[in-house]
């Protein structure tokens, strides 16, 4: 299994770790992503891969350079945010969305902002939309949250460990003052994350943004599985320790554990349940259509008896690990519900697209899903019933006709 230690004993930034996970590629690989980031269409910045040496070992420190000046990192990450100026969140997701990157990319680029906004909402008892961004600040990371997407995608990794991440101590310096370290915001995002502090090194070593980069891409936190070693590389940041400033990632093989896709297939989800036995049909039919439209994955209902052998309704939906706080506001506005249970699970699944084909009875989307070997292709259901109602046969009919003729179908 190719593997992926992030090793953090001096805390996580994501300038650094994009040294040392672009350090993980051979020369080709290095170019065509130092193209790819400056030509992705982040609002005039550029990024180089310097050449940076912390008590004599040889790393890379990524030069994010914003109007052509290079951001003053005090481990990797600006703290520049107000409520009166700068880039909300919708702006910085239109900026992500806008770039010229594989839509996996921006969709993890947009996840791992998504949770530094978050965090900032929850320290200023503010909503996400409200929170703004000092534009500079967040156009630097930017390029570190979309450059370490890119790389992380460029790597193919099954599995990627992280290790407990060194907070550092100390104060720090903010836009709203003087703050202990970790500053508010990254200990909001280390939230179920292993981390500490060793009281060596004076300053901050773990960055929100950083701390936002480990929560996205761990499939695991811990110390450094048995593998085989194929390459390490050391993503060093601007300042000086008695320890070497860095980030560590080691690439290599492990054994296949019986159980875990790769990464790219599975992702964590939360299924939140209630037991209801207060609500018709209508009213819970109505509650499903809201919560679908609110952004659940799925929602079901299975029949239930509760105590003293009520029938009732057991809710379960299912919902993006992000959004699980939000979700389980909706499912309290929509039922009579007066607790939800949270189940954290892993789902396994198929990369989908929609291709639309011509056929011999018209045009249709075709819904196609592939992975672990297996494709599999379903026509759009409103698009087949069309066709039914248009040439007056069952939907069964029209799947046939379309079948009759699939090799002749084409985009």
């Amino acid at each position: 299994m190719r593997t992926i230690y992030i090793e953090c004993s001096m805390g996580i930034a994501g300038d650094m770790l994009m040294g040392a996970l672009y350090e993980l590629l051979d020369d080709t690989g290095r170019n065509e992503f130092i193209r790819s980031i400056n030509s992705a269409g982040i609002p005039e910045v550029t990024v180089r891969a310097a050449e940076s040496i912390k008590c004599g070992v040889k790393g890379t420190h990524m030069e994010v350079r914003v109007f052509q000046e290079e951001e003053g990192h005090s481990h990797g990450h600006h703290h520049e945010h107000s409520h009166s100026h700068g880039k909300g969140i919708e702006n910085i997701e239109k900026i992500i969305k806008d770039l010229n990157l594989s839509q996996g990319v921006k969709e993890k680029a947009l996840n791992v902002y998504r949770r530094i906004a978050m965090a900032e909402a929850a320290v200023h008892g503010e909503k996400p939309e409200h929170i703004h961004f000092h534009e500079v600040g967040s156009l630097d990371a930017i390029a570190d949250v979309a450059g370490c997407s890119i790389l992380i995608e460029k790597l193919g990794a099954d599995r990627i460990v992280f290790s407990p991440i060194n907070t550092g101590s100390g104060s720090v310096h903010c836009a709203h003052g003087i703050l202990p370290v970790p500053a508010p915001a990254t200990a909001e995002l280390l939230k179920g994350i292993p981390a500490y502090s060793d009281g060596e090194a004076r300053g901050e070593l773990c960055t929100p943004t950083g701390a936002a980069l480990a929560g996205e891409f761990a499939d695991e936190f811990g110390q450094m599985p048995v593998m085989k070693t194929i390459k390490i590389g050391y993503g060093m940041g601007s300042k000086d320790f008695r320890q070497a400033n860095c980030v560590r990632a080691v690439l290599g093989e492990t054994e296949r554990r019986d159980f875990g896709p790769a990464k790219k297939d599975c992702e964590k989800v939360i299924e939140l349940a209630a037991n209801i036995d207060d609500m018709n049909g209508e009213e819970l039919g109505f509650a499903l259509e809201r919560l679908l439209e609110a952004g659940a994955l799925d929602v079901y209902t299975q029949p239930i008896y509760m105590k003293k052998n009520r029938p009732a309704v057991k809710l379960c939906v299912i919902v993006p690990s992000e959004e699980a706080e939000r979700m389980a506001g909706v499912i309290f506005q929509y039922t009579t519900t007066l607790g939800i249970r949270a189940y954290i699970c892993d789902r396994y699944k198929l990369e989908r697209n929609v291709e639309k084909k011509t056929t011999a009875l018209g045009k249709i989307r075709v819904k196609v899903s592939r992975g672990y070997g297996i494709t599999k292709e379903k026509y759009e259901y409103e698009d087949l019933a069309e066709i039914a109602r248009r040439e007056e046969i069952s939907l069964g009919e029209a799947m046939k006709r379309i079948d009759m003729h699939k090799e002749d179908m084409t985009l």
